[in-house]
């Protein structure tokens, strides 16, 4: 008894043109490419929305107080005093305080991280790096309250909640992004550009300082932005540990000592107790208001300094 088998016939293609075409469309790289677009337009909408929504609640405020008085030197909402220019000049000091200890070191430690590290030191040092972006900042303000904070008065200040304790809470918030963003940027750097200055006698120095550091520079530039926007944003530690006293020190290097109050940290504490509708109220949102166009304009900032070389990209290119 002998058995057959069958041969599988080749499948012939189409003849109708329209089927042919219908096989060679991609449907999920179509369904990709719109999910892409819908997330970007959908996180466009929202911060129009929340934009609207702050102008809705806090515009009153612009428009009821004059402009002189409500960028005054006196806040005392019981009294119908809403001067905004000592909470926006305590988030001004916080937050260069914290940029002026957080951006050199966190570039340098990058920079030995990813460019003089041995592999297994620099295996160790990244993972703590990061562990440390994840500890809560209310954690981090008990910290500065407690133990920064005596620290900070037996240097010789009056007081231990100072702005200088919240700029250095706040550099340490902004340390391991700092770090992390910038030590991808330098690994983002190829390989060829170190070879080709080693190459032609430059040190070790002058190939970072001349040759890495240019080429990283958008990379750079982006993790200062985010450590910045992370400091001035920042509620929970700066409320605790920087006094909270809406005043403007007086100029110079003290005045870094004296206690402050930011944006950030009165509206924090005094929502939850201002009747909803009323002007407090209202000024309390166009407080938001002023945060929201300060950390746009860094955020625009930093989009002309990261793309002030590279010409702009156009939709669907590589």
């Amino acid at each position: 008894m002998t058995t057959t088998i069958d041969t599988p016939q080749p499948l012939k293609p189409s003849r109708l043109p329209w089927l042919r075409k219908l096989t060679r469309i991609r449907w999920g790289e179509i369904f990709i490419e719109n999910l892409i677009r819908i997330s970007g337009v959908s996180a466009i909408f929202i911060v129009g929305l929340i934009f609207l929504f702050l102008l809705r609640e806090g515009l009153p405020a612009f428009l009821d107080i004059p402009l002189r008085q409500l960028f005054g030197s006196r806040w005392y909402p019981i009294e119908n005093m809403f001067g905004v220019w000592p909470l926006l000049f305590g988030s001004i000091l916080v937050t260069i305080g914290a940029v002026i200890i957080a951006v050199p070191l966190g570039l340098t430690t990058a920079i030995y991280l990813g460019e003089i590290a041995p592999l297994w030191l620099r295996e160790v040092l990244k993972p703590l790096i990061e562990v440390l972006a994840g500890i809560p900042s209310i954690v981090l303000g008990f910290l500065g309250w407690v133990a920064l904070a005596p620290l900070v008065q037996r240097m010789g200040a009056p007081t231990g909640l100072t702005a200088f304790t919240g700029a250095l809470i706040l550099a340490y918030m902004a340390l391991p992004t700092i770090i992390s963003i910038s030590e991808d940027a330098l690994y983002a750097v190829p390989k060829e550009y170190r070879d080709g200055a080693l190459a032609i006698g430059a040190t070790q120095w002058q190939t970072i300082w001349r040759v890495v550091l240019p080429a990283a520079r958008s990379g750079l530039v982006i993790a200062v932005m985010l450590g910045v926007g992370r400091a001035i944003g920042e509620t929970m530690a700066v409320m605790m540990v920087t006094g909270n006293a809406a005043n403007v020190p007086p100029f110079g290097l003290g005045m870094f000592f004296q206690p402050v109050r930011t944006m950030t940290a009165t509206i924090a504490a005094e929502m939850g107790e201002v009747a909803q509708g009323s002007l407090h109220y209202n000024v309390l949102f166009g407080i938001g208001i002023i945060l929201f166009l300060i950390t746009a304009g860094i955020n625009s900032l930093a989009g002309r300094l990261v793309g002030s070389q590279k010409p702009r990209r156009t939709g669907g290119q590589l």
